[in-house]
């Protein structure tokens, strides 16, 4: 080769490196982050909010309202009843592990636990997870790549929404040493999707039987987590022992978790009786956001005493929206201007005044209180390129930043809002006959609202008294836990009281889609309950998704609140930022309150309390 072609090459070579065309080999890290870097260093022992020396032993009761008839939670059978605590936000998971960690401490970094690192390139277009050599599962055995590609196989043939549509962003999955195991992303991937991959459990392939994992179980599974299985009461009570051979009690990011020898659920069919039970000793910690019960529930001779003691733990991240979800399915709650009327005469001021003693916050942005929301601000320039191909889908008080205001003041609803309502709902075709609000077709507008609890059907009675004043017709429907799961997974509703997620995030992501996401609109089983389904939304989801830096990031957030505010698809009720809990005084917790609130899975139960 001459020496003017062999300069040609390398400058060929510099260019295509310069511009990515060829990337320079990664490194395995311990920790990866969705915006810049993970906050520990390689060599942290344990999570900030732990108490590494936590005493081991004891037990903790959990109670629930509902029922349960499965223990795989990840089919779409029994997929709303499936036992806690297999895998739970709130408990722990207990029986099944991912191969990366979250930490509750920072937005959205994982740290390694099945897999001890990863490596991935820049632009994030493959990951390869090397496994810790010492992971095992509950019986013994050892976690191996076989088993990550037979969780994606079930997962796909025959697994629930969201775990079965993974493989729709993964070019392939291959084993790549005795420990090691690379996942090659299509063009459908964005730069959420890895982390997506690092957290979604892994089940053992010896274990299962592919082609019965559709089905419902109540034969204990096994996992690679800290607990077993060792009692099955169905509908009624479940137990979790601790795995004394746990592989991962001494990693970093386990350090100061599973504390409890013994993790019991146990399941009520009313609120109501949960609430004696813990009065009673039988639940060991009792959550409540209802002011008045906090005040009523708490007052009785063991809190009295000081064996029960009560708490209010105070987090950073945007409270959870709850919400009557109109069903965007049903032809009267299509037209946005129908829901925008209606979300008017929900009224807020009088239930914080008479019904929750003045203590909460009207709830109106799905970031509220973070630097996510929409609320209150301006539309920047970032988020009025990416609307403006959907300018009509963003109504002017959005857009500037003056919605909300008359809401946020918490004035009762009066006859100006009457008006203001009838007036919106008329420009959609409505009118008055006699007492009725009728179409252009006469038919009347009505709707049920399904409820799941008294506290519940509080709240829809004042929104019910509303709507009856401008003709509409609203009757109210109590239903069980099971019956409720059951009607959300059909979509068989109309209106329905329920919330868009466990807790808020400051680090929305690949969930969104299954919340308010086209696709999901008609998915059986998705949590998308009002039906949206909107190109403007799936094109902010995507540039969320795709962000390379936070002021993107932040700005595809920002419209994607604003589109859902003038949507209407919710009407938000209220919040309280803190998190009020009562406890058994056998039990302790860090000092520390991490980011997103206060973990169960970190407590412990005093030695000397026996």
């Amino acid at each position: 080769m001459s020496a003017a072609l062999k300069s040609l090459c390398f400058t060929l070579l510099a260019s295509f490196v310069a511009s990515g065309v060829v990337a320079a080999q990664a490194e395995p890290v311990h920790g990866v982050a969705m915006h810049g870097t993970p906050e520990l260093p390689a060599d942290f022992q344990h999570f900030t909010y732990v108490n590494p020396d936590a005493p081991k032993g004891g037990g903790v009761t959990y109670c629930v309202v509902g029922s349960f008839d499965n223990l795989n939670p990840f089919i779409l059978k029994s997929m709303r009843t499936t036992a806690r605590g297999v895998i739970d936000t709130i408990f722990g998971n207990l029986v099944f592990e991912p191969l990366m960690m979250r930490s509750a401490d920072e937005p959205f970094s994982l740290y390694g636990l099945l897999a001890e690192n990863v490596e991935m390139d820049e632009a994030r277009t493959y990951a390869e997870f090397n496994l810790n050599p010492e992971a095992t599962w509950s019986d013994g055995e050892p976690v191996t790549p076989e088993d990550v590609l037979f969780t994606y196989k079930a997962y796909t043939e025959k697994g629930r929404p969201p775990y079965s549509s993974r493989m729709a962003k993964i070019e392939k999955i291959e084993k790549t040493g005795d420990h090691s195991v690379r996942f090659t992303f299509n063009d459908k991937a964005d730069r959420e999707f890895p982390l997506i991959v690092a957290m979604t459990p892994i089940i053992p392939k010896h274990a299962f039987d592919i082609d019965t994992f559709d089905q419902t179980t109540l034969k204990p599974v096994v996992g690679s987590g800290a607990y077993r299985i060792s009692e099955v009461e169905p509908g009624r009570r479940i137990v979790f022992s601790r795995n004394a051979d746990y592989w991962g009690e001494d990693i970093p990011s386990k350090r100061g978790f599973d504390n409890f020898d013994k993790v019991t659920i146990e399941y009520f069919l009313n609120a109501n009786s949960m609430i004696e039970a813990f009065k009673k000793g039988i639940c060991s910690v009792y959550a409540e956001s209802d002011p008045v019960r906090r005040q009523h529930g708490i007052d009785f001779p063991a809190a009295r005493e000081g064996k029960v003691v009560s708490e209010t733990f105070s987090n950073g991240v945007p409270p959870a929206v709850t919400g009557f979800f109109f069903n965007t399915r049903r032809e009267k709650f299509s037209d946005p201007k129908v829901r925008r009327a209606l979300a008017k005469l929900y009224d807020f001021g009088w239930v914080n005044t008479n019904v929750l003693r003045g203590e909460y916050e009207r709830t109106l942005s799905y970031w509220q209180g973070s630097h996510l929301s929409a609320l209150g601000k301006s539309a920047d320039d970032r988020e009025r390129a990416l609307l403006e191909p959907y300018a009509d889908r963003v109504t002017p008080d959005v857009m500037d930043g003056s919605y909300g205001k008359a809401e946020m003041a918490g004035s009762p609803i009066g006859r100006n809002e009457m008006r203001e309502a009838l007036k919106m709902l008329q420009e959609a075709g409505y009118s008055l006959e006699g007492n009725a609000l009728v179409n252009a077709e006469g038919e009347a507008l009505t709707f049920e609202i399904l409820v799941t609890s008294e506290e519940g059907e509080k709240l829809a009675a004042v929104f019910q008294r509303a709507l009856r004043k401008i003709g509409i017709g609203v009757s109210i429907r109590l239903l069980d836990d099971s019956q409720a799961q059951q009607r959300k997974q059909r979509y068989d509703f109309d209106v329905i009281i329920a919330s868009v997620g466990f807790s808020g995030s400051l680090s929305p992501g690949i969930e969104q889609i299954n919340r308010w996401g086209s696709a999901a609109a008609e998915a059986e089983g998705s949590f998308n309950l009002s039906g949206a389904s909107d190109p403007a939304i799936d094109s902010m989801i995507d540039a969320m998704l795709n962000a390379r830096n936070m002021d993107d990031y932040a700005a595809a957030v920002r419209a994607l609140d604003r589109l859902l505010m003038s949507g209407a698809y919710v009407v938000p009720m209220q919040h309280d930022s803190d998190e009020w809990v009562a406890y058994w005084n056998d039990l302790a917790h860090p000092d520390k309150t991490p980011l997103y609130g206060y973990q169960l899975q970190t407590w412990w139960h005093k030695p000397d309390a026996d």
